[in-house]
């Protein structure tokens, strides 16, 4: 597995080793031991999630108060733009965003460590977005932060795409901004 590192602490984009010939394809797409040694960490993944989502889907940013989630996403059909925001208060990279296409044909994923917030921009005409997380899901806790937050500045890949407006829920629609967030402590 190659491990890439991006400007955030932490958040890692991580390449399978993927075996393919004329019939298909094969790759592990988690061993722990694996996952361990290429990234130095031993996360007990609790939980796997799917969620499938028409083009134009956004999904985020989200974040628990408590019980934050480590994530190992990936998409197994079609193409998602990923983001990671640090909100962690004491980071020097505080209110900063990293984003990757991930997708069935790149068959990148990217590790998101708990206490940052995460969402996902859907690319193709629907995706398949698998995720592992390293502790329970806890909707009480559940917050989310704008998506067109200007202090954060995603630049989602929106217009590229033939995207005019993002399809949100009600929750993402409200979401305040970053700097009148709940955040964890």
């Amino acid at each position: 597995m190659n491990v890439l590192t991006t400007s955030i602490d932490g958040v890692l984009i991580l390449e399978p080793r993927v075996f393919g010939d004329a019939r298909g394809f094969f790759m592990e797409s988690y061993n722990r031991r694996a996952f361990a040694a290429a990234t130095g960490l031993d996360a007990d993944f609790v939980q796997d999630n799917h969620s499938r989502s028409a083009k134009g889907v956004l999904r985020g940013l989200h974040y628990q108060l408590r019980q934050p989630q480590g994530k190992l996403v990936r998409v197994v059909a079609g193409a998602v733009f990923d983001v990671a925001v640090d909100i962690r208060r004491a980071s020097p990279t505080f209110g900063r965003w990293v984003g990757v296409e991930l997708s069935a044909d790149n068959q990148r994923q990217l590790w998101v460590p708990p206490g940052l917030a995460h969402g996902f921009l859907v690319l193709s005409d629907s995706a398949d977005f698998l995720y592992k997380t390293s502790d329970y899901y806890a909707p009480e806790h559940e917050r989310a932060i704008a998506w067109n937050d200007p202090a954060v500045g995603v630049a989602w890949p929106l217009a590229a795409h033939g995207i005019t407006a993002p399809l949100l829920s009600a929750k993402d629609r409200a979401a305040p901004p970053l700097a009148q967030a709940e955040l964890p402590a």
